[in-house]
């Protein structure tokens, strides 16, 4: 492709028309327009543009973050293609946009230095003839590109497994806390309903929204987080939703549904007070709004409280008319979840076990009947049997 034809075919993208909007983008438009005008000034400061900003995106080559852009590209077309929903006519137009950015990431930049040193006076030909080069780069092909999208999905769900839905943003996160299955402890029944849910969202069949309730330190949260260890859950995706982003949570949701993968959103530690009317929109998504819920999004909650709604003995004794039906509007966002899962303190000899198998693990050699002595003497002055307290008195016989 000719470098004149170059300039005219990125303006008219079609199928990867977003990929303007970036500034590396901007910038090799801005050098191929002050090439053809012949204007070898404006060449030096685009140039410094395009390598700036490709900078500022971690690349020092044009080709290679195109590449990386496309393979991250969460547009139109990668998303009909991994809802296997994309158009001949579709296609096409991504064709002609995969050639056009090929032949961009082939462009030779010596050459084009070349010409930007004849463009100048003799007195400022040295600028140009140190401008930095980069190196061409073949790009992906549409083919391959295309059973990528196939194969792994579009934008950030292609590449990351685990985020934070924060505001309206949602931010990927790179290395999540996602214990290995041998490091929970204890609970094994109540994992074992969690995972039995969740292998069958994967399997694409509607499954009950989740609520694990109960003793702080017991390993709900944990349980969640782990799922992503599991064997054979490749096509799942963890979104962490704080209480603040309750709000915008259905805006989440429909960007999710229709999409290949599999979505887990979990609400960490979810309580409400009495008066926070933010529970009415989780109590909508869970069950009741007119849009459904799609097939492809679960919710997972954990809680301190049974019920979810902070109540006080004035709610009970108070001298409103409707206090029953009030009371009952309370705590039916907990009933809402069709798997609730209680996490209690464990009994005293399952305790005594998980501290024997934990001071084993740490390489401790007291005696069983010294251990037990000491471990009764702990849960005496920290009270809750859990796998928290459990690891915490392990600890302190290491210090």
């Amino acid at each position: 492709m000719e470098r004149s034809e170059l300039k005219g075919r990125l303006e008219s993208l079609t199928a990867c028309r977003d990929i303007l909007a970036q500034a590396p983008m901007a910038a090799a438009c801005r050098l191929l327009s002050a090439l053809d005008s012949r204007a070898g000034e404006p060449v030096l400061s685009a140039w410094g543009d395009f390598l700036y900003s490709l900078g500022e995106k971690g690349f020092d080559s044009p080709g290679v973050w195109l590449e990386h852009w496309l393979l991250h590209s969460d547009g139109h077309w990668p998303n009909a293609v991994a809802q296997d929903r994309s158009t001949p006519a579709l296609d096409e137009c991504a064709r002609r946009d995969l050639e056009t950015l090929a032949a961009l990431s082939a462009l030779d930049a010596a050459s084009l230095r070349e010409e930007a040193v004849r463009l100048l006076p003799a007195e400022a030909r040295g600028a140009a003839a140190s401008l930095p080069l980069w190196e061409p780069y073949p790009l992906i092909s549409f083919e391959k590109l295309r059973e990528w999208y196939r194969f792994h999905g579009a934008g950030p769900f292609a590449h990351c497994r685990a985020f934070l839905w924060e505001g309206d943003r949602l931010l990927p996160v790179e290395r999540p806390d996602a214990p290995a299955q041998e490091e929970l402890m204890g609970y094994r029944l109540q994992r074992a309903q969690v995972e039995e849910n969740t292998r069958a969202l994967l399997a694409g069949r509607r499954v009950n929204n989740v609520l694990l309730f109960g003793d702080s330190g017991t390993g709900k949260s944990a349980t969640v987080k782990s799922l992503l260890s599991l064997p054979g859950t490749q096509e799942l995706r963890l979104v962490e939703v704080s209480k603040d982003g309750l709000a915008t949570l259905p805006q989440l949701i429909r960007t999710l549904a229709g999409r290949r993968q599999k979505f887990i959103l979990f609400i960490d530690d979810l309580a409400f007070d009495q008066d926070d009317k933010t529970y009415g929109v989780l109590k909508t998504i869970l069950e009741g709004a007119l849009e459904p819920r799609p097939a492809n999004v679960a919710v997972y909650a954990t809680s301190n409280r049974r019920n979810l709604v902070r109540q006080t003995f004035s709610d009970r004794a108070g001298d409103e008319v409707d206090r029953d039906e009030t009371i009952q509007e309370k705590t039916a966002l907990a009933d809402r979840f069709g798997l609730r899962i209680p996490y209690l303190g464990l009994p005293k000899g399952e305790y005594l076990e998980l501290v024997e198998y934990l001071a084993r693990r740490a390489g401790l050699t007291l005696s069983r009947e010294e251990l037990t002595a000491q471990a009764v003497r702990w849960d005496a002055r920290h009270p809750g049997r859990s796998p928290r307290t459990a690891r915490q008195f392990i600890d302190s016989l290491t210090l």
